[in-house]
């Protein structure tokens, strides 16, 4: 789980390094509330831009942060409401932005949760360690970004088929890229490459996301208590949300719904996957192109039990949308549909992976007959921004994007969404999928079978991990005041 046992010698060496490098960390409640930043922090971020590669943007690491590239402070959380127009139906659907943390990516949270723990109890030596990030792509981009801001080396690991902007981003920030064969579902070639690392280098930490529960941590209490805020302001009535709609890569952002199911017992987390790697519908297998989501394995991070359905998109239908959502005749004919000018200026704020939450999103209203009262939640994980080579790859693939084209798309994709390829599960059904942690976590990766079954039998088993906060945030607070910068 998270170990917060103390290595006095080597958090020496740390409080030291930081004090070097003008680091100051922010707590878990810093991120929820960013009016309990220090002025001084604030007045410094005037000049920092959204993405520079300095300490202080350790504090942007929050849903909250202005949404502009240069000087930004902080206001509410960054969120979206797709109209009734775009989603052809009645329940509301809204997402959080995460193109507004720097790199554009949420993942600078997840990260951030999985390597401070170990920085401030002195398990990871920033003077010795290279922090290891094995990845399909935004995952590490964020470690590689925190490690810098945090003054410690990093390894980036991912696919050599993810996107080109993803590379020539890392070159920037990383100490060594290393592309492992295949593509956003070959994930055992990235352990592979870990273990070998491991066996070659004694210098290292590996960060995996799909095992490290500081990435589910960070999204309990940061995702999960922002998305909470926006429920309180849109809500007339609490029955009325609905749940969760996230796809699943690592699964650490479905640590949110663990959250909000605490504060809305009624409400359900569908956790979404590619058609083409139906590893959660049908303990299936297969290559796809919804970067960011979907490895043919369950992450041990996942809370299977408390998961209520498999929605399982097509990433045909994500890439047909890329289009109309982004090129110009996809725009005209949107605008001319009667949706709103400034939302289909906002569309290229979703990314791929947030195509396929708003495509789950809408499947699940469909199935469960949701009404106007209704609200979804879901996530933006990342824009556009980051794929214009698949724009570009999908232009010289297919040609020019048409009115027909679009014409096309929006009503055969989203307004012809149907409730196929889901399932509602039941007790067995969960047990099946949590079932299949045992092939990778304990056959591959030596994960102790004891735990496994803890996840599955015992209730106070993540309820040990979430109560996690308000120790980390006592050890950080700690470690600032010995580096005694504020």
């Amino acid at each position: 789980m998270i170990d917060l046992t103390i290595n006095e010698k080597q958090l020496k060496k740390t409080i030291e390094r930081a004090k070097k490098r003008n680091i100051i960390i922010p707590t878990f409640a810093q991120m929820k509330n960013p009016d309990l930043i220090p002025d001084k922090i604030k007045s410094e971020l005037k000049g920092i831009g959204l993405w520079d590669i300095t300490a202080r943007n350790l504090f942007r690491i929050t849903w909250k942060n202005e949404p502009v590239e240069f000087g930004g402070q902080f206001n509410g959380v960054n969120y979206l409401e797709l109209p009734e127009e775009l989603t052809g139906i009645d329940a509301r659907i809204i997402a959080l932005v995460g193109k507004w943390f720097p790199t554009g990516s949420h993942k600078v949270g997840a990260t951030y949760g999985c390597l401070v723990p170990r920085l401030i109890t002195g398990q990871f030596d920033p003077t010795l360690h290279k922090a290891v990030w094995p990845s399909t792509g935004n995952y590490c981009r964020g470690g590689a970004y925190d490690a810098a801001l945090l003054a410690c080396e990093s390894i980036a690991i991912l696919p050599e088929q993810m996107s080109q902007e993803r590379f020539d981003w890392l070159k920037k920030v990383a100490g060594e890229i290393i592309a492992t064969p295949g593509c956003e579902s070959n994930v055992k070639e990235i352990y592979d490459k870990c273990w070998e690392l491991k066996k070659t280098r004694n210098n290292i930490v590996i960060f995996n996301q799909f095992d490290e529960f500081g990435n589910h941590l960070w999204h309990y209490d940061v995702t999960g208590n922002a998305m909470q805020e926006v429920l309180n302001k849109e809500l007339d009535n609490e029955d009325n949300y609905a749940g969760v709609v996230l796809t699943s890569g690592s699964s650490g952002t479905l640590g949110c719904g663990d959250y909000l199911k605490e504060k809305y017992p009624k409400s359900k987390i569908a956790v979404g996957e590619a058609l083409q790697c139906p590893t959660l519908l049908l303990n299936g297998y297969g290559g796809h192109r919804i970067e960011g989501i979907g490895d043919k394995h369950i992450p041990w991070i996942h809370n299977v039990k408390n998961t209520d359905m498999v929605i399982a998109i097509d990433d045909d239908e994500c890439m047909n949308l890329v289009r109309l959502f982004n090129e110009p005749a996809g725009h005209e004919y949107l605008v001319k549909q009667g949706i709103p000018e400034d939302t289909v200026s906002k569309l290229d704020l979703l990314g791929i992976s947030s195509i396929a939450n708003m495509l789950g999103a809408i499947k699940f209203a469909k199935y469960y007959e949701l009404n106007k009262n209704n609200v979804i939640l879901t996530c933006f994980t990342d824009s556009m921004e980051l794929y214009n080579t698949r724009m570009n790859e999908m232009r010289k693939k297919f040609g020019e994007y048409r009115e027909i084209d679009a014409e096309r798309d929006y009503h055969k994709i989203i307004l012809g969404q149907k409730i196929d390829n889901m399932l509602e599960l039941g007790y067995y059904d969960k047990k099946r999928i949590h079932n299949l942690k045992y092939y990778t976590w304990i056959e591959q990766q030596g994960r102790d079978i004891k735990e496994l079954n803890e996840q599955w039998y015992n209730k106070e088993y993540w309820n040990s991990i979430h109560q996690l906060v308000p120790k980390i945030d006592k050890l950080i607070e700690e470690f600032n005041q010995q580096v005694r910068l504020i």
